[in-house]
């Protein structure tokens, strides 16, 4: 199985091919950017923020989405032999460091490049030039 996706924070469209089978898959991220804890404390001055939430907090909650975010995906293509990721920001890159830990997998990996966003059918297009899938 060949597999590519595109990512970003907020989705991955993953593509794969097994012979000549082509598939399509949409995993939808619930990684919020800006997390309101409850808790916290008032501001002191009478024009601050009013609630100062632990930073902290909010860095740990966003790593553990991105993980949970991450593990979705890699469940759905560690049978891969090939992988091909691209995507307009800096969530193809927090992927391929999330799957070179994955010793399994890390060697799979066929590219890694930037790209725009781009609709469904252009993401399946763009898999399969990349891995040269000639429809019979």
């Amino acid at each position: 199985m060949k597999a590519g996706l595109w990512i970003d924070h907020k989705k991955a469209v993953i593509v794969t091919i097994q012979g000549d089978q082509v598939s399509k898959k949409v995993i939808r991220s619930d990684i919020e950017k800006r997390v309101r804890h409850s808790g916290g404390a008032r501001s002191s001055t009478p024009y601050g923020p009013q609630d100062i939430a632990s930073e902290k907090k909010r860095d740990e909650r966003y790593d553990h989405h991105l993980k949970v975010y991450h593990r979705n995906i890699v469940d759905s293509i560690r049978k891969a032999e090939s992988i091909y990721i691209f995507g307009p920001g800096e969530g193809k890159v927090e992927l391929k460091k999330h799957i070179e830990k994955t010793a399994a997998l890390s060697k799979n990996i066929a590219g890694v490049e930037t790209s725009d966003k781009l609709s469904d059918a252009q993401i399946v297009s763009k898999v399969k030039r990349f891995f040269r899938f000639k429809e019979s």
